[in-house]
């Protein structure tokens, strides 16, 4: 065999940097598929809804304008800037009312 003729031998950084990227490779595979997993798990779940009373008796003066809910309590905005706390089961808890602030 002649010097022509022999395989030429890669360099040991080539091979290195060959074996970096095959891994790179790798772990952006994993990496999107864990994502993509993760987005489709919770993107499945379905929300857990409020339960609702059935029926708010609000106080003749109020009009509602936005209803919230929190751990043990309802709170309905009226439109005189009063927030009403109502229990779970619909009870009538109180009022606060609030001052606008100055311009």
């Amino acid at each position: 065999m002649t010097e022509d003729q022999l395989p030429e031998r890669e360099p040991a950084n080539l091979r290195f940097l060959r074996w970096l990227v095959t891994a790179l490779t790798a772990v952006m595979i994993i990496g999107v598929s864990t994502i993509v997993l993760l987005l489709v798990m919770k993107l499945g779940q379905t929300p857990a809804l409020p339960v609702l009373p059935e029926a708010l008796n609000l106080p003749d003066d109020a009009e509602a304008s936005a209803v919230t809910f929190g751990p043990g309590w309802i709170a309905v905005v009226d439109r005189g800037e009063r927030v009403l706390l109502f229990a779970p089961d619909g009870t009538y808890r109180g009022a606060a009312e609030f001052v606008p602030a100055p311009e």
